[in-house]
């Protein structure tokens, strides 16, 4: 870990990243992909679900400094992206400014996804990465994101949801486990899968026609 922290400092680091390269991503397959995965991984599985689902719509909670975006920013013909904190959201506006089909929007995601959910005409691919257990350096807020999962499941159109850092789904500090959250969704939206890959939470349509199993990375 020590020496992973090292290596991101370097210029090496950053110039790998620039061309596409991720050396984390090696470290992770040589330590034998432990559940905290790096973020190429989730970069792969948005753009798989995406694909899979033939969703053109991208939604992020969480945008920090617009890494996801600006990976699969190619891959949607929109992408909305919330972020909590004023200043974030200011520097991705600015970065993503020449691209008229990202917004990036400052707010609560909590009332800001079920506005976006009123104005979608198509099933949007959610990628919910927020901190919503008390990490990226706030408290978690584990009612924002069980009223989140409702807006997006209840909604009318087949929306796809990535739930990122799902191993902080262990029953500590007021959260659900995996098995609960599974169950709950599975009981209370029919035709809906919950699966658990590369720490990844992933609801989808259970009944959607000749779709593959998700793949390791």
């Amino acid at each position: 870990m020590i020496f992973r922290k090292f290596l991101a400092r370097t210029p090496w680091y950053g110039f790998c990243k620039s061309l596409g390269h991720y050396p984390d991503y090696g470290w992770w397959l040589l330590r034998g992909k432990p559940v905290r995965s790096p973020h190429l991984v989730k970069q792969r599985a948005v753009r798989e679900y995406a694909a899979r689902f033939g969703l053109r719509v991208l939604v992020e909670t969480g945008t920090y400094y617009g890494e996801m975006i600006a990976a699969t920013r190619r891959s949607f013909d929109r992408i909305y992206s919330i972020e909590f904190d004023p200043r974030l959201a200011r520097l991705a506006q600015k970065r993503f400014a020449p691209f008229p089909h990202i917004r990036i929007l400052q707010g609560d995601s909590q009332t800001l996804i079920p506005a976006l959910l009123a104005t979608l005409g198509e099933p949007a691919l959610f990628w919910l990465d927020a901190g919503y257990y008390g990490w990226a350096g706030s408290q978690g807020d584990n009612t924002r994101l069980s009223a989140e999962l409702e807006a997006i499941l209840r909604h009318s159109l087949r929306n796809v949801v990535l739930l990122d850092d799902a191993r902080g789904l262990d029953g500590r500090n007021g959260t659900l486990t995996v098995a609960q959250l599974t169950s709950y969704i599975e009981s209370q939206f029919p035709g809906r899968s919950v699966a658990v890959l590369h720490d990844i939470l992933r609801i989808t349509p259970s009944s959607e026609a000749n779709v593959r199993s998700p793949q390791p990375a």
